[in-house]
């Protein structure tokens, strides 16, 4: 099939790069583009690269063997997958050795592409690296690694895709090795790292995907020591074009969240179609589309509820502890890029509950205590680690654990319950018109929050 290559992805070296730019370019643009430099010092760069610049294989066996992971097969399709196995780190690295050609080993089987190994979970003390800068403002992976995002334990018994551990990946494929076309998970932001090299590989249906012989692609070869970063939504197809090693990330913040929501919601719409012969004679109709929902998509509307009610708690928390300690210094206050970051989110999840009210969701969500959150040990955990990556996003003050806990003792006064997205919104209505007291000069939680100008700023509590 013949590909309209509409162009090729920027490449712009990391190190010469702000995080404002990144930032206003491709996380608010949702363009994609090719990194450079930010790989010098990471543990797998050493351990994970023989001298020739091919993998080195045999450290895997060696130190992670036992490790079971999923293995793609990729020369057999399952559904709009590929079909997977489960494997030894020992066994997958051993079938590799084998040796392959073109797109089959000298035995006549597929090549194998391990996908999805939960290597920061399974082995926390061991860094293989240390994820750049542009991509720490990563919702997903702080909260689940301090909750579980669907909270069905059976259902979690069931399926690790409804309470995944995390969405932190390595990747190793054998030359020929390949990912068919798709959108990431949650229609997140995705970062990955490759040792070798890869590019678009064009064996694509039109019937599965209508319009794709209209699309115009961006091909890209990435090189080793480059990360790419694949914007939100964006269809992507992946060809090793030798033997590979890689590290990807999926991660959503408040610059993308509303896709998030899109998708669920169609996503919902789908599974409700899918069983609405059987409505009548359901007993819970709603619940049994909420779980499919879980089992299909990895969160419900209850999931997300509970995320997005968490998040805007602890960006409040954050902004709440600024504004103390910027009280007399309002100058700071309305200019610091750091409490600007707070109010996005903060506007980004308030249009995203606006969303979820048009759409009439608000009975069969848990009730959200704010109060109660205040205290439990997992919300400050959150709390602390949003405040250490803004702060290192924006080179300003870090905040102890202590700290945070007298602030949130003082922050009491705020607490309700939220039960619905109509709640959410006056929450953080209402903690605004707190946090924009006795400001006198331009607030930037209103300009961001509510898109008001400076003279208009007076009018709006």
């Amino acid at each position: 099939m013949s590909l309209k290559i509409g162009g090729t992805i920027e490449k712009v070296n990391g190190k010469e790069l702000f995080y404002s730019e990144f930032a206003e370019k491709y996380l608010a643009g949702n363009q994609p583009v090719l990194l450079t430099g930010l790989m010098d010092d990471w543990t797998a760069s050493k351990h994970w690269v023989s001298s020739n610049g091919q993998p080195n294989l045999l450290f895997f066996p060696t130190h992670f063997g036992k490790s079971k992971v999923q293995v793609a097969d990729c020369d057999t399709r399952e559904f709009t997958d590929q079909k997977r196995i489960e494997m030894s780190v020992s066994e997958f690295v051993n079938h590799w050795l084998q040796g392959s050609k073109g797109n089959h080993d000298v035995n006549g089987k597929s090549v194998l592409y391990l996908k999805d190994w939960h290597f920061v979970k399974e082995y926390p003390e061991y860094q293989a690296y240390i994820t750049p800068l542009f991509f720490t403002d990563d919702w997903l992976n702080l909260y689940l690694d301090n909750y579980h995002m669907h909270d069905d334990l059976d259902a979690d018994r069931v399926s690790n895709d409804i309470s995944c551990s995390d969405y932190r990946f390595v990747y190793m494929g054998a030359k020929g090795s390949w990912t068919p076309l798709h959108a990431d998970v949650f229609r997140s932001y995705s970062w990955n790292m490759k040792n070798t090299v890869y590019n678009i590989f064009d064996d694509i249906s039109e019937t599965e995907f209508p319009g794709f012989k209209k699309a115009i692609w961006l091909e890209c070869i990435q090189e080793p020591n480059e990360i790419i970063f694949v914007p939100s939504g964006w269809y992507h197809q992946v060809h090793n074009l030798e033997d590979t090693i890689s590290i990807n990330h999926n991660w959503f913040n408040g610059y993308n969240l509303s896709w998030v929501w899109d998708l669920l919601l169609r996503d919902y719409k789908e599974a409700k179609e899918y069983i609405e012969d059987i409505k009548d004679i359901c007993d819970d109709f709603e619940g049994l589309c909420q779980r499919n929902l879980a089992a299909n998509t990895g969160m419900n509307f209850n999931d997300f509820f509970i995320f997005i009610s968490r998040f805007s708690l602890a960006n409040v928390v954050e902004l709440y502890y600024l504004r103390g300690e910027l009280n007399s210094e309002s100058s700071i206050w309305h200019c610091s890029a750091i409490i600007k970051h707070f109010a996005l989110n903060l506007s980004s999840i308030r249009k995203t509950a606006l969303k979820m009210k048009s759409e009439g969701v608000e009975g069969n969500l848990s009730i959200i205590n704010l109060l109660e959150a205040l205290s439990d040990p997992k919300f400050l955990k959150l709390c602390t680690g949003l405040g250490r990556i803004y702060s290192v996003i924006h080179e300003e003050e870090n905040w102890s654990c202590t700290m945070k806990k007298a602030l949130m003792a003082d922050f009491a006064m705020y607490g309700s319950q939220v039960c619905s997205p109509e709640d959410l919104i006056t929450f953080i209505d209402y903690a605004v018109s707190k946090l924009s007291s006795n400001c006198d000069e331009q607030n930037p939680l209103l300009s961001v929050l509510y898109e008001i100008q400076p003279h208009e700023q007076n009018q709006h509590f």
